[in-house]
């Protein structure tokens, strides 16, 4: 399993992480409870030791799930989670101050069975709370020995440079990025620069249109969120180009002997030196069709047919 380290973290993390949205059993359609518990124990089997959450996502249930899948195997893998979504009395909005990250990280600690968190990341900036105030509140929860590492998600370069002063304290960001969803390329390539962090993406899998499962007749029910117009790979002309790319993902699965998703895991990780690619999974097959990515490299024909039909 290919790794890298992260400030803070003395366990090397595995370039492929789950994502644990999914987890959170709401929102992705049916979700079976046994299959998730399959799949995050089987991804630790393959030697994925990084798994990633939020409190926000099934309003803690995926953070829950997480806790109790992974309690037994807590000291050999690295546990990701992020605050600054709020949901109170049917309102979302964003919420980074002091107060609200003492009482989020308690709340995580909690759900998560744990003492610690590995990796403790700001979802959503509020454009409120300063910097400063931020990192100071996280500086003392890791000098506590709460958290062991501080990351950022969600940001551009301008959101980035409030952060250069306490660029030895930041781990890693995680923003959108995926063959289908390159706008943020220059973004995430400055920002890994300033900062000396890793690049973590999510989406990784265009939230499941590059796994070459669904086509022009693509179809969501009222439980899952891709239904929305605004998971617009699934809609109109981004749609339509989105299976222009798994028509040339599909040949090059077929040639390494792996899965259509383990082909959008690889460019990730090639394209982008020293990131970590985020990816959610339902069940046990999902995940070892992730972790395929890791046995094999693209050649530069197949890199330059990617980069032709994605850009």
């Amino acid at each position: 399993m290919n790794t890298i380290c992260l400030k803070g973290i003395d366990l090397p993390v595995s370039r492929l992480c789950t994502g644990g949205c999914p987890a959170g059993e709401y929102g992705w359609g049916n979700v079976d409870h046994a299959q998730i518990e399959g799949a995050i124990r089987h991804a630790f089997e393959l030697g994925v030791n990084f798994f990633d959450t939020a409190d926000t996502y099934g309003l803690g249930r995926s953070e829950i799930n997480m806790g109790e899948m992974l309690h037994d195997v807590r000291d050999r893998v690295v546990l990701a989670t992020k605050f600054g979504v709020r949901v109170e009395n049917g309102r979302t909005f964003f919420d980074n101050s002091p107060a609200y990250i003492e009482k989020a990280l308690g709340d995580s600690l909690k759900r998560l069975h744990t003492d610690y968190i590995d990796l403790y990341q700001i979802h959503y900036l509020d454009g409120v709370t300063p910097a400063d105030a931020i990192m100071e509140t996280l500086i003392r929860q890791k000098q506590a020995g709460k958290i062991r590492a501080i990351g950022l998600s969600n940001v551009t370069t301008e959101q980035a440079k409030a952060f250069l002063p306490y660029a030895d304290e930041i781990a890693s960001f995680q923003n959108h990025y995926s063959l289908a969803h390159r706008d943020d390329e220059a973004d995430m390539l400055s920002i890994a620069q300033s900062l000396s962090a890793a690049a973590l993406t999510w989406g990784s899998l265009g939230q499941g249109i590059l796994t070459g499962k669904y086509g022009a007749d693509v179809h969501f029910e009222k439980n899952d969120r891709r239904s929305r117009a605004v998971y617009d790979n699934f809609y109109g002309d981004k749609l339509l180009k989105n299976l222009r790319i798994v028509d040339v993902m599909r040949p090059i699965a077929e040639a390494h002997g792996v899965t259509v998703s383990a082909v959008a895991v690889r460019w990730i990780l090639d394209h982008l030196p020293g990131s970590v690619v985020i990816a959610g999974m339902k069940s046990p097959a999902q995940a070892e069709g992730n972790a395929l990515a890791l046995t094999f490299s693209l050649t530069a024909e197949e890199v330059a047919a990617l980069e032709e039909v994605s850009r």
